[in-house]
């Protein structure tokens, strides 16, 4: 089976995040930095309208100022970029059991055998692309390739809001033209070094002779060669993938709704694919949560607890209960969303009696098969092949 590594780099993140919670940055050039009184006075990232006025990052304040006067500076605010970044970890872990972190704007996923539930690799990384965006209102570009090496360079490609695929036949043609300063690993010094040996694109530098790279760099020397080559063979290291704490899903809907019926169809939908994803993780939850936003931004959570389950019919009915308990058609609802949570060893803190866990089994048992079945249908051809009757109706009407 064919490798398939995302790197998922988030854009312009920290003024991203300040964005996020101050939408007149949106439209105007604007920047994170350091105080320019201080040797801390550098932009640390610029929105892209800052930067259209050539402001870039780790760029001198007063610099930044000559080349965009109007450019408004935000102090860094760590720890709101670290809440941010675990907003996307999180939501990351959705899509792989197998996450690895590599900064706290970055992040790579094995995303190895994952067609059958969410497509082709271009088409899950837009998925991706999209859930951060609509649900974090965050930019990221993400490249995709067979291992972590060309992923984290194809990321790079694109900016922003960039999907780039780079497999180890597009070598020659994507990688090797561009200069060895641009390549992952590869700084300012070692540039310079290479430089007196004429070496001056990566492709110069993966066909060159690697004993004598390794004799001049040493154990660098062939891992530049390789990496050169398109060659990775390091492994994923899945810091995430214990930390697993809730799968979630969100929807903001075209129009603000008061009926109940239409909340109920968008809950179908959401507990369809948490139930897909639980089950690919091998994962069972035993807290089912709903999240309304109103149209005046006020946001309202209601959580249910149940003995363990993955089966979507079981965190559709109690998702229901939570909204028919606390649906109020007086209120305009803009987004809906459901999650599932309270895995691992959360869900053996409570213990079941023993008739609860036959009644619970025979009423499973039904679900779980209908599951099942449609999960071996999806991973074979595809997620849009088979769906709930409920939402074909949903469709139709």
């Amino acid at each position: 089976m064919k490798k398939v590594v995302f790197l998922v780099d988030m854009n312009a993140f920290f003024i991203s995040c300040e964005m996020t919670r101050n939408s007149s940055l949106v439209e105007i050039p604007a920047a994170v930095a350091g105080d320019p009184n201080k040797r801390t006075g550098i932009i640390l990232a610029a929105n892209y309208n800052a930067r259209s006025h050539g402001v870039k990052t780790a760029m001198v304040v007063h610099e930044a100022l000559k080349r965009c006067p109007k450019m408004m500076l935000i102090p860094p605010d760590h720890s709101f970029y670290k809440q941010k970044s675990k907003e996307v970890m999180d939501l990351l872990s959705n899509y792989s059991p197998i996450v690895e972190q590599n900064s706290i704007d970055e992040a790579w996923l094995d995303m190895t055998g994952s067609e059958g539930i969410f497509g082709s690799p271009v088409n899950a990384a837009k998925r991706i692309m999209n859930d951060i965006k609509n649900n974090l209102g965050l930019w990221c570009s993400i490249g995709i390739a067979e291992n972590k090496f060309l992923s984290k360079m194809a990321s790079d490609m694109k900016k922003p809001l960039g999907i780039t695929e780079l497999w180890k036949v597009d070598i020659p043609q994507k990688l090797w033209p561009l200069p060895v300063r641009s390549m992952y690993g590869i700084g300012l010094k070692t540039t310079e070094k290479l430089g007196y040996l004429g070496i001056e694109t990566i492709g110069d530098l993966g066909n060159y002779d690697a004993g004598f790279l390794i004799k001049t760099f040493g154990k660098s020397g062939n891992s530049m060669y390789l990496h050169a080559n398109g060659i990775d063979n390091s492994p994923l290291l899945p810091h995430l993938v214990n930390d697993m704490k809730s799968i979630g899903r969100e929807k903001t809907l075209a129009k603000n709704i008061s009926d109940i019926e239409k909340a109920k169809n968008i809950l179908i939908e959401l507990a369809d694919d948490i139930g897909m994803t639980a089950r690919n993780h091998g994962k069972k939850g035993r807290t089912v949560q709903i999240t309304l936003k109103y149209s005046d931004f006020r946001v309202a959570t209601r959580q249910k607890t149940l003995p363990p389950t993955s089966t979507t019919k079981e965190i559709y009915q109690v998702s229901c209960s939570l909204l028919e308990e606390h649906w109020n058609s007086n209120y305009l609802v803009r987004l809906i969303g459901l999650s599932l949570s309270g895995f691992d060893e959360e869900a053996s803190l409570q213990q079941l009696s023993f008739f609860d866990q036959i009644e619970a089994t025979v009423k499973n048992d039904k679900n779980q098969r209908i599951d099942q079945a449609m999960d071996k249908i999806r991973k074979k051809h595809g997620t849009d092949i088979i769906t709930l009757a409920a939402l074909v109706k949903k469709e139709i009407l």
